[in-house]
């Protein structure tokens, strides 16, 4: 899927749900991380994640695409746009469209994978078990002051 076919699809979901026109652009913005898509208030364009296209499919992009068209239409309506809004609710639940997009298949591998350090005190052999590097230059063993060496590294998960 190209721009205008994003373009073409994002008119017809606006027309047959909402019964309006959409008027202005449509296009994917691979910079959104944390999102499937956005409604942009000063240019009212929207832009899509095409990340979700790619791992998700096209039904979770036309959930995508409903939810950016709720905020796009009740804003130029000057109706109550924002999440929190019951008008935004109301018309979110008569069109079908999901509150949330479904996390991607990569960011839950990210959360389910742990990983631990493991350092050892050179003198005492006190172990030290931490989730991010240390400055082993900088830090010394809490028990003898001796220099800490960094044992191994483990992926958990």
């Amino acid at each position: 899927m190209d721009e205008q076919d994003l373009q073409r699809l994002v008119e017809e979901i606006s027309w047959e749900s909402f019964g309006k026109n959409f008027l202005h652009k449509a296009c994917f913005n691979p910079r959104l991380r944390t999102t499937g898509g956005r409604y942009m208030l000063g240019s009212h364009n929207i832009e899509i994640n095409p990340k979700y296209l790619e791992q998700l499919g096209h039904n979770e992009v036309i959930g995508i695409i409903k939810h950016e068209l709720c905020h796009y239409h009740l804003h130029l309506e000057g109706k109550g746009y924002k999440h929190r809004d019951q008008d935004f609710r109301q018309l979110m639940q008569k069109v079908g469209a999901p509150r949330f997009c479904s996390p991607l298949p990569e960011k839950e591998n990210k959360k389910g994978s742990k990983r631990i350090i493991i350092y050892v005190c050179k003198e005492c052999g006190q172990v030290y078990q931490r989730k991010r590097k240390i400055n082993t230059q900088k830090y010394v063993c809490g028990i003898c002051k001796g220099k800490l060496i960094m044992k191994r590294e483990l992926t958990i998960g």
